[in-house]
């Protein structure tokens, strides 16, 4: 149960954080510029109002976790933490007195309060809010673009980041012992994500029963991590649990699995707006949805300022139509002309190639006709027609028995 309530902190030992917790510590100043209520308003549809026990109120929940993305540690160590570190009881509106939570319910908060709340968008709006209430934010331009962001289950990261954890794991106990390395199992030497747990719940037990080792800080944070991600390993790094994640192409001859993160930013160099997709899609389709997400903050937009990916028809027409300056760099290839929108193949342009709708890059690109007023050439992109011949998406789009599939698009002369 969630109460509507909310209390006062009458401890008589309040006065000590006037003390031992300066007024230049970052996290009192945290505290002391944000407003923390917003997390109790998108939250409480999570919570019954009227039965069961009281539950630990979701702003100092939502605190722990942003505790423990500041210090990188994990459930339990953030917990323990903040037993003694008077600078974090501060930052939970704790008393000095006051008992800790137990590490189980910050592990249950995260992975199910959580659910389906969309905090990247709630987090941007109260920064910018609070940066316009300061006086921080004088411009009224937004420059846009997308950065790549590995998905979390990625093929082979689950292995990837178990192995660096055990190995710095490892290394924190060798600084110590180093005749621990006798009492370590063998590594894997299979590509088995399941072979992998097995070792690094094998280093942990290992750990544990040396009670001297385990109990030195930096082995201790190091231990607690790797258990950490091992019991969440079901929920996190299952191999085919992100199904939105999509193949995408930062050049034309690399590849990565994941997603995008479309971003835009003032002139402050605040982040006004997000938009996360899966990896193949273009840059240019989320720009009018950067926009209004920016504008949603409070911020007054007249310019936006992008590269040539953002010089979309549709973009320049919105533009036009909300009275707004687009800074893009016209690029000729980035268009659809008359084609029908099933038709569409979109544009990437880290790669400098085409993408049909089924995923698969333009493998070779070439030009044709002749330069001249009145002689617009041609980019014809040819793709892989053994992937043509077998794609689910191939009716309407691949003529059986064809030799060859390409895609051309004519670029416009400058002269006129």
């Amino acid at each position: 149960m969630i109460s509507n309530q909310q209390s006062l902190n009458l401890s008589p030992f309040m006065a000590i954080y006037d003390i031992v917790v300066p007024k230049d510590n970052m996290l009192r100043q945290i505290n002391d510029l944000v407003d923390f209520s917003f997390v109790h308003v998108e939250l409480q549809h999570k919570y019954c109002l009227d039965n069961g026990r009281n539950a630990v109120p979701p702003i100092r929940m939502f605190k722990y976790l942003l505790l423990k993305s500041i210090f990188d540690v994990s459930d339990v160590d953030v917990v323990e933490r903040s037993k003694y570190d008077m600078s974090f009881k501060y930052f939970l509106d704790m008393a000095p007195e006051d008992e800790v939570i137990n590490p189980s319910s910050l592990t249950k908060f995260r992975r199910l309060r959580l659910k389906d709340v969309n905090l990247l968008d709630i987090l941007i709006q109260k920064t910018v809010e609070i940066a316009l209430e300061k006086e921080i934010i004088k411009s009224s331009a937004i420059i846009v673009d997308a950065t790549h962001t590995k998905a979390r289950f990625n093929q082979l990261s689950p292995k990837e980041i178990l192995m660096q954890k055990s190995k710095l794991l490892r290394k924190s106990v060798y600084k110590i012992d180093e005749k621990m390395k006798d009492k370590f199992p063998p590594k894997t030497t299979t590509n088995e994500l399941s072979d992998e747990l097995d070792y690094c719940q094998k280093v942990i037990d290992a750990v544990e029963k040396e009670e001297s080792l385990r109990e030195y800080p930096k082995v201790k944070e190091k231990l607690n991590y790797l258990k950490e991600i091992v019991a969440d390993h079901h929920e996190h790094f299952q191999l085919s649990n992100d199904p939105d994640a999509r193949i995408s192409h930062k050049t034309a001859d690399s590849s990565f699995f994941g997603y995008k993160t479309h971003l835009a930013m003032n002139e402050e160099r605040i982040i006004t707006a997000a938009v996360v997709t899966t990896g193949e899609k273009s840059d240019g389709k989320q720009l009018q949805t950067l926009i209004e997400k920016s504008r949603d903050t409070g911020m007054k937009i007249d310019t936006v300022i992008g590269d040539t990916a953002y010089s979309e028809k549709d973009n320049i027409q919105y533009a036009n139509h909300n009275e707004l300056q687009l800074i893009s760099k016209l690029n000729p290839n980035i268009t659809q002309g008359t084609r029908k929108k099933e038709d569409e193949f979109e544009f990437n342009k880290d790669a400098g190639m085409y993408v049909c709708k089924a995923r698969h890059l333009a493998i070779q690109r070439a030009r044709t006709g002749k330069k001249g007023m009145n002689n617009n050439q041609k980019n014809t992109y040819m793709f892989d027609i053994e992937k043509c011949k077998v794609c689910p998406m191939k009716d309407g789009c691949y003529k059986e028995g064809a030799k060859s599939k390409t895609y051309s698009v004519t670029i416009k002369s400058n002269r006129t």
